[in-house]
């Protein structure tokens, strides 16, 4: 869904240049307690300062994924948004910021998403879909049994939801600011439309990821932050002795999920870096090469007569390939890695950024 430049006219695009502006300068602020751990709602969990090491990594493995172009319908294919991934693992703050890396490094690197529509695309696929999804994530955590599966659906539904929020939000944007005069009717039943398909396919990769990582340290899942079992206790000779908490139970008293993970932190970060690498450097050779949602509109209605060249056309990167390399496989995944090592490099740079910030505040 990433917006060329002239889709949206100068005054609009400039607007939410001013709103992503500000979104940024509040999600710095919001990251720093995330990632300090200070950002809970009252579960008094510590565990917020093993959120950095993951950020940067997170922002990557969504540059990866998002080369991955799935068929969704006759001619069209979709792709990762990540806002939702982003915001259950990392948490609301920090995941505006991980999106909006990676709409940088692509915009820059890889003429993907117009530099003058870089505020529309991070409004767009980096807060709409991020607010859109915690929101949603939140509110059916409250409703829904505590406990792992519970995570996993609930980050399934709100990820299904977040890619036809960002679906109307263009549509809206488009109704102030579009520059073709195409039915306005017409653009939002088709971006709706095939959007609510592309948003299983990002529920499903959400839900898998969002699992996997539970399954191996929920501790480091900032939506599964106050998951708890009970704890169970028998009375012996006047004495209350701790007995093993049953599997998903409702919570008595606090207790953390994961007492003994499973795997290290830096085994998790090479783990994840290794997969985005494959994903990105390999895998992505067979992504669907029909157009995504918003292209497959916008060629049908007649949208995208207005498109302006990219100023980073002539990019060694452009198109994701690497310019000179005439095997189209091999110049697709150098890209690929290369685009996940520098979208990990600016990640961690400023999540480190926020994190050493935070140390002079907190003293």
């Amino acid at each position: 869904m990433h917006v060329p430049d002239g889709f949206i006219n100068a005054p609009v695009s400039a607007a939410t240049g001013v709103v992503a502006a500000c979104a940024i300068a509040v999600s710095l602020r919001g990251a720093r307690r995330e990632l300090a751990g200070t950002a809970l709602a009252g579960d008094g969990e510590p565990g917020g300062e093993r959120t950095a090491p993951l950020a940067g990594l997170v922002a990557a493995f969504i540059f990866a994924v998002q080369m991955l172009n799935f068929p969704v319908a006759a001619g069209t294919s979709g792709h990762l948004l990540g806002g939702a991934l982003a915001a259950i693992l990392v948490g609301p703050c920090t995941g505006v910021l991980c999106v909006s890396v990676v709409l940088l490094m692509q915009g820059i690197l890889f003429a993907d998403g117009g530099l003058t529509a870089l505020g529309v695309n991070i409004t767009d696929m980096a807060i709409v879909t991020t607010v859109v999804a915690y929101g949603v994530f939140r509110g059916l955590l409250k409703v829904l049994p505590r406990g792992r599966r519970s995570i996993t659906g609930a980050a399934f539904v709100a990820a299904l939801l977040s890619v036809p929020a960002a679906a109307v939000a263009f549509t809206l944007l488009y109704a102030i600011g579009g520059t073709t005069d195409v039915s306005l009717g017409k653009v939002a039943t088709a971006m709706i439309g095939v959007h609510l398909l592309i948003g299983i396919g990002e529920a499903v990769i959400t839900a898998l990821t969002v699992g996997a990582v539970i399954a191996v340290r929920p501790d480091l899942v900032y939506g599964a932050r106050g998951l708890t079992r009970q704890r169970l206790r028998l009375r012996v000779d006047g004495e209350l002795i701790d007995l093993p908490a049953a599997p998903d139970a409702p919570a008595a008293e606090p207790e953390p999920v994961a007492a003994a993970p499973r795997t290290s932190r830096r085994a998790l970060w090479i783990t994840g870096l290794v997969t985005s690498l494959v994903l990105a450097g390999f895998v992505s050779f067979y992504a669907s090469a029909n157009p995504d949602g918003l292209e497959k509109v916008a060629a049908d209605h007649g949208i995208d007569r207005t498109v302006e060249e990219h100023a980073s056309a002539d990019s060694p990167l452009a198109d994701y390939g690497v310019k000179d390399v005439g095997d189209a496989r091999l110049s697709g995944g150098l890209a690929g890695v290369i685009g996940v090592g520098a979208t990990v490099v600016a990640g961690s740079a400023v999540f480190w950024a926020v994190r050493r910030r935070r140390a002079p505040e907190a003293s």
